[in-house]
């Protein structure tokens, strides 16, 4: 007796694609693409005095922050990477929101701790990024940039002293371990450890370019910072 051939017309399902987005991170990578230069400015007293909230990215020099900064607005030069490392000198503002419209301010701060810039220029700029860091009134949240082969260093250390009032006030604050891809599994996790011990309370997020690690995960936690600092205005 034959046996029943085996039914081949059932369509089999799909496998859900574990590295596709998220309707939230599609949602807050087409934001953050809307990315345009607003403005430079040299002293703080050049800074536009802005209502909508506003995200600082700081990092030590050769951190990745230019191109954390370029991923995840998925343009190749928004952000300006210096061939020479501590050479960009100056605060600059992109603005966001559709339709020409500004919900949001992403602020690059200079990078720090390149040993070839004068000890002058070191601490005038320390000093700015200190100011702003405390002054400024919209700031909605702080982004650190970090090697992870290397650590936070005595200024990432300092930087995080500074901001530490604010941070106990509710500001967000974000360390992302750049270059991910340099670790293996076994030293990201350990980087990842140690990290979230010093962050005083931060999120701390492993972050590569070149693999999209963390991309969309970062894109979401700003949208939702952005979100959360515009709700209280918006209910008003």
């Amino acid at each position: 007796m034959a046996r029943p051939h085996a039914m081949t017309d059932r369509p089999t399902p799909a496998r859900p694609d574990r590295n596709a987005p998220t309707e939230a991170a599609r949602e807050a990578l087409g934001w953050l693409h809307t990315a345009r230069f607003l403005t430079t400015a040299a002293q703080l007293n050049q800074l536009p005095a802005l209502e909508v909230p506003e995200i600082a990215f700081v990092g030590r020099s050769n951190a990745g922050k230019s191109t954390a900064i370029n991923t995840l607005t998925q343009q190749n030069q928004l952000a300006f990477a210096s061939r020479r490392p501590g050479r960009t000198q100056h605060i600059n503002l992109f603005a966001l929101g559709r339709q020409g419209t500004t919900d949001a301010v992403l602020t690059d701060l200079p990078g720090y701790g390149y040993a070839a810039v004068p000890l002058a220029d070191k601490q005038r700029w320390q000093r700015v990024m200190a100011n702003y860091l405390v002054t400024r009134e919209n700031l909605a949240a702080v982004v650190m940039l970090c090697d992870p082969r290397h650590g936070l260093r005595e200024l990432d250390e300092i930087l995080l002293e500074v901001i530490r009032p604010r941070v106990e006030q509710g500001l967000p604050f974000l360390i992302l371990l750049t270059k991910a891809d340099k670790l293996n599994r076994s030293e990201q996790a350990k980087a990842l450890q140690i990290t979230r011990l010093q962050a005083g309370g931060g999120a701390v997020m492993l972050f590569s370019a070149p693999k999209r690690q963390g991309v969309e995960d970062a894109a979401t936690w700003l949208r939702a910072v952005v979100d959360a600092a515009a709700s209280p205005s918006d209910a008003a």
